[in-house]
């Protein structure tokens, strides 16, 4: 599951892409902070956390699609990147 998981978005694809700020909630994310909590620890409104995290899935390529979990997604990206 792993495995398929990271083939849809490797991690060499679309990290470079992301802005300080983007990088900073998909890292918050990762240790699997709601984006409720990663507002109130960087400072930012529920939407404004709704906003980077759908540019960050579009920089990583990551659809919304019924099979995977895209927050899950993304976290295993950035926990696998070199």
């Amino acid at each position: 599951m792993i495995a398929k998981l990271l083939s849809a978005s490797p991690p060499e694809r679309g990290l470079s892409q992301l802005t300080e700020r983007e990088y900073q909630v998909l890292g918050l994310m990762a240790a699997g902070l709601s984006n409720q909590a990663t507002g109130r620890r960087l400072f930012l409104s529920d939407s404004a956390v709704g906003k980077y995290t759908t540019s960050m899935f579009g920089k990583l390529r990551i659809a919304d699609d019924d099979d995977t979990n895209r927050r899950v997604r993304a976290a295993l990206t950035y926990l696998n990147q070199p």
